[in-house]
């Protein structure tokens, strides 16, 4: 079920004309937040400083697709409440959700099926919020207190015949971002569960990838359990992954984020936020300017 107008104040309104802002900062407007999803990737050459190197690659992961760069980060757990709308689903719904087949079923504490959906429409319409590095639409603020739903991995792939610290090869890396719609979203939150990890067994990048859809499953596993673990059903999940194999000395960072928002002034249509809910992510663009 998607969120529509109701009693509950999800309005989410930052001060900022064309820049989004984080949940709960002064200037906002409204009682609501907009969660966004986003996974990628970072990587860059090793110098003789792996703190440094880590800075980097995790400072590209997040300027890299959907644009979080330079904003101060703030870990929170992973739901997104009555009080919450989900970007490209509940607010400028990207109608490409339309046409997914799910890519598999898990089962549910009561038995019922769990459909898993392939999250890109959801990381597209990130996207077309806040842009990209080269063409920033309304990104967070520079420097804005941005709680967000994340987790990463940071790794070295050493130089061929140099001795690794840890003793290991690590060649990729990669994150996993799922958000699970719960049936009752009127007394429920909605779930993210991040994930991320290391790539030890070789380079081969479509082995990586197979691990990696076979591991879908062991994601999908979590979901159900955090569900009966609060006795709460999901209607359908939505997962997507990034990874990235590193060249022989290079780190990489795999960053799963999803920040909670209120959006810039000019994100918002002239008929006001609950126009949103109304909008398909294509009409949005129109309205405000970019197509």
């Amino acid at each position: 079920m998607r969120k529509t107008v109701s009693t509950i104040d999800r309005t989410a309104i930052s001060g900022y004309p064309t820049y989004c802002d984080g949940y709960a900062r002064p200037g906002n407007f409204g009682n609501g937040y907009v969660s966004v999803v986003k996974v990628a990737t970072g990587t860059v050459e090793k110098t003789d400083d792996f703190l440094l190197d880590g800075i980097v690659a995790y400072d590209r992961a997040e300027a890299n697709d959907a644009y979080i760069g330079q904003i101060n980060m703030e870990t929170a757990s992973s739901f997104c409440g009555i009080a919450g709308n989900v970007w490209g689903y509940d607010l400028a719904y990207n109608s490409a959700l339309n046409t997914l087949e799910p890519m598999f079923t898990a089962k549910q504490y009561d038995g019922s099926d769990l459909p898993v959906y392939n999250a890109g429409p959801l990381i597209d319409a990130g996207i077309a919020l806040f842009g990209t590095e080269p063409h920033r639409r309304f990104p967070p603020a520079p420097g804005a207190h941005v709680i967000c739903a994340n987790k990463s991995t940071t790794n070295l792939r050493p130089r061929i015949g140099e001795p690794d610290p840890d003793k290991g090869e690590a060649y990729g890396v990669w994150c996993y971002i799922a958000l699970s719609i719960t049936r009752d979203r009127y007394n429920s939150a909605d779930l993210f569960i991040e994930d991320a990890g290391v790539w030890t067994k070789n380079d081969n990048e479509a082995d990586l990838k197979a691990f990696l859809e076979e591991h879908q499953k062991a994601v999908a596993w979590s979901i159900v359990a955090c569900g009966k673990d609060q006795s709460v059903l999901y209607d359908r999940t939505f997962m997507a992954y990034a990874y990235v194999i590193m060249k022989p000395g290079f780190v990489g960072t795999a960053l799963t984020v999803a920040p909670y928002v209120t959006l810039a002034q000019r994100a918002v249509p002239a008929s006001g936020f609950n126009t949103l809910y109304d909008l398909t992510l294509s009409d949005w663009e129109q309205t405000v300017g970019f197509k």
